[in-house]
């Protein structure tokens, strides 16, 4: 396999592991480095494998289906490789407040679907970075968070 496909594999296992239905965060340990950078336009950046962890468990905690998948092939050139997904869930859990346009109280029942894409690095094996940009105003409205004009 080549390189593009190694790290295809690896951004494969990252995106239904940690993405996925189910998240297994013993996946940030074996798979991401241990500074990685987790950056997404609808929350403030993450850093380091303890970080990114809590972040998940936090956001798994007030949406329990979370659940993001792939919509096209991966996509690799050197250390890069490129997703496009959708996703969402249904805000049935603990308040959250890690959205940079407000928080929501426990439980509002209000459901968010949304797509974006992705770029994460790998070297030598490990996620370096992952840096996303998603439809956060859909999301956002779809949470009550920001009014559509």
């Amino acid at each position: 396999m080549s390189k593009q496909d190694d790290n295809k594999a690896i951004v494969g296992r990252w995106f239904t592991s940690f993405w996925g239905e189910k998240c297994d965060l013993g996946i940030v340990d074996e798979i991401a480095a241990p500074d990685m950078l987790l950056k997404y336009s609808l929350h403030e950046p993450r850093r380091g494998r303890e970080d990114i962890k809590a972040f998940m468990t936090d956001f798994r905690a007030a949406f329990p289906n979370l659940n993001f998948w792939g919509v096209a092939d991966l996509i690799a050139e050197g250390d890069y490789v490129v997703g496009q997904w959708e996703g969402g869930g249904t805000h049935t859990g603990a308040a959250f407040s890690d959205f940079l346009a407000g928080s929501l109280p426990a439980a509002t029942g209000r459901k968010m679907h949304f797509t974006g894409t992705t770029v994460l690095r790998l070297q030598d094996g490990k996620i370096l970075e992952e840096r996303g940009l998603d439809d956060g105003v859909t999301a956002l409205t779809q949470l009550g968070l920001i009014k559509a004009v």
